[in-house]
């Protein structure tokens, strides 16, 4: 099938009637893209972490009611899965050489040919986040905006080249079997929602247990491969010439990192949001803390929310309800003053 054509359609229901899933055919391999919305909006492109999709990666933002009237109003969304990560993935050939993080990068540039896309805004969460700030570095002038959750940008730690070998080493041997999976569940949620002999784990956990045990962990193995042989980015961070927006989980492992990351990158087009009482994805552990950040950072771009939206206590819909220094470009940070704006369960 990848020899006769470039791309294979599925229809898809999910948040979007129109949702297609295409395999679209690289010179990296075959890699998977869901497409939700209006393709002739500003493309928005996500990537998710290790042995995710967006399924299990983004799901929790894109189906609260504002983020889908904010985000899937200005924009065309592409899901790009990491190579063998997507729904009914088969196990990839051995015989096919383990990509680098270079390699992916250049891979989401090719995903972004095959659309006709031009400039895009991107939204990644931990290893996906740095894929996509590898290719913000190395495409400039195809990246308006980043949206980071739990980024990676330096490159491995002892501790965490040692961890990522173990993994490395029993998805090989013996694929994804508990121990891999308790291990990434510690990567994605804090303590709380994994629970303990007392505690039930949250459904949220429970859900993603179930979705790691479909992923092919030799596909696996292969992304776990080019992220624990990553280089590091800090050097070129300042060089950015996009805007950037950087969540991260106050219990996050990752969450020097991400305070690192900001320090780097040049303060006045760059801000860092810790999200109180969670852990590393965000995105699923609690979607609604990310609303307000993301609706400030776009209304530097002049997008809003659809005004057929009620309400929400959690987020203003009406740009007479923020400051009019919030809505010029210039102020890009957002006034969400760089290095730390901390938002409590209560917002």
């Amino acid at each position: 099938m990848a020899d006769s054509s470039d791309s294979v359609s599925l229809d898809m229901e999910m948040y979007s009637p129109r949702g297609k899933e295409h395999l679209i055919k690289t010179s990296q391999g075959l890699v998977s893209v869901a497409v939700f919305g209006d393709p002739d909006k500003p493309a928005l492109v996500t990537y998710p972490d290790l042995a995710l999709n967006y399924m299990s990666c983004f799901q929790g933002l894109f189906s609260c009611p504002e983020a889908y009237s904010l985000l899937l109003h200005n924009f065309c969304i592409y899901h790009i899965s990491p190579p063998g990560h997507e729904l009914g993935a088969v196990t990839m050939s051995p015989d096919d050489p383990v990509p680098s993080v270079d390699d992916l990068a250049d891979q989401v540039a090719e995903v972004l040919n095959f659309f006709g896309l031009g400039a895009v805004m991107c939204m990644g969460v931990m290893a996906g986040a740095y894929i996509l700030t590898l290719f913000a570095m190395k495409y400039k002038h195809r990246v308006i905006g980043l949206i980071l959750v739990s980024p990676l940008c330096t490159a491995p730690s002892w501790t965490e080249w040692l961890l990522n070998k173990v993994m490395s080493n029993l998805l090989y041997f013996y694929g994804m079997c508990g121990v891999v999976k308790e291990l990434l569940l510690k990567r994605y949620f804090s303590k709380e929602l994994r629970g303990c002999a007392q505690v039930p784990e949250s459904d949220i956990v429970q859900a993603c247990r179930r979705l790691l045990d479909e992923r092919q962990s030799s596909n696996v193995w292969r992304f776990l491969e080019a992220i624990n042989g990553r280089p590091d980015l800090s050097e070129g961070l300042r060089k950015l010439q996009c805007r950037s927006l950087i969540f991260i989980g106050e219990h996050s492992p990752f969450h020097s990192e991400a305070v690192h990351m900001t320090s780097k990158m040049d303060r006045r087009y760059s801000a860092l949001v810790e999200v109180q009482e969670c852990g590393t994805m965000v995105t699923e552990e609690q979607p609604h803390a990310m609303l307000i950040p993301i609706e400030y950072f776009l209304m530097g771009y002049g997008l809003y929310k659809a005004s057929k939206v009620s309400v929400s206590p959690r987020s203003p819909l009406s740009p007479s309800c923020i400051s009019p220094d919030l809505l010029s470009l210039e102020s890009m940070g957002l006034k969400l003053k760089p290095i730390k704006t901390r938002i409590s369960l209560e917002v």
